[in-house]
């Protein structure tokens, strides 16, 4: 969660959420937020009927005031209290239970009493997320994060890949170097090229030295991008030099086009 975003609500509070199916929704926590300033408006716990494709993460950044709150709501009901969220073995027990007087829950007794109050924000998340209440689940979570970093690309040997470089599914990198800020599409590949800033190789696309073998010191040995080069879909690029800021809609071997 970033916690910049935390800082410049100016709140106690500030939930991870993301939105999901309207049929899914009610086995979360629930929420209405003010698309302006994120402010959490009403929240509610597994709700009955629909109330909002937005739902708690169960991730927060709080400042030191929540222990205040926890400590209010322990003085009210009198009782020495254990902050706590459910558990994965009561989430899956079927019959009713009543959770003991010596514990506070977060969602209900904490969350809900803060929405509408300007306390509580929210950071909507893109990136994947999961529960984790089953063993299975743990090796769906454990798959999403890795294809975050492997996509079944292949890289190497003797690559040099530099920051905010972006690459697909697919992609297969050899023998190159890919300079900042550049975007390679699912299943193109790069092999004895240089690729400058900027660029961006289209799916399906071919940016190689003839048949993938490199000739070092020949002008027209490898293949080299300049800045802001854009190759196309299904595009090859064999053994070219291409000036920066060209766009290729065709392919080209042994090219230099200005």
């Amino acid at each position: 969660m970033n916690t910049d975003a935390h800082r410049r609500h100016g709140g106690m509070g500030t939930m991870l959420v993301i939105k999901v199916s309207a049929e899914t929704a009610n086995q979360f926590g629930e929420l209405v937020a003010d698309p302006v300033t994120n402010e959490v408006l009403h929240y509610t716990e597994r709700p009955e009927t629909f109330v909002n494709d937005l739902i708690n993460c169960g991730v927060y950044v709080f400042t030191p005031q929540i222990f205040t709150i926890i400590q209010d709501v322990a003085f009210a009901g009198n009782n020495t209290v254990n902050l706590r969220r459910e558990t994965s073995l009561e989430a899956f027990q079927s019959v009713a239970k009543v959770l003991p007087p010596e514990f506070v829950r977060l969602d209900q007794d904490i969350l809900t009493p803060l929405a509408g109050k300007k306390k509580l924000y929210t950071y909507e998340t893109v990136d994947f997320w999961e529960q984790i209440k089953t063993p299975g689940m743990s090796l769906r979570c454990s798959g999403l994060y890795l294809s975050q970093f492997l996509k079944s690309e292949q890289i190497g040997p003797n690559v040099s890949v530099s920051a905010n470089v972006r690459i697909g599914a697919g992609v297969r990198l050899i023998s190159c170097m890919i300079l900042d800020d550049v975007d390679i599409k699912e299943n193109a590949v790069v092999i004895n090229s240089i690729v400058g800033w900027k660029s961006s190789i289209g799916r399906w696309a071919r940016v190689q030295a003839s048949l993938g073998e490199g000739d070092y010191n020949a002008k027209l040995g490898i293949t080299i991008l300049g800045e802001a080069v854009a190759v196309e879909d299904e595009v090859v690029v064999i053994n070219s030099i291409i000036l920066p800021n060209k766009t290729l809609n065709i392919s080209v071997q042994e090219e230099i086009i200005l």
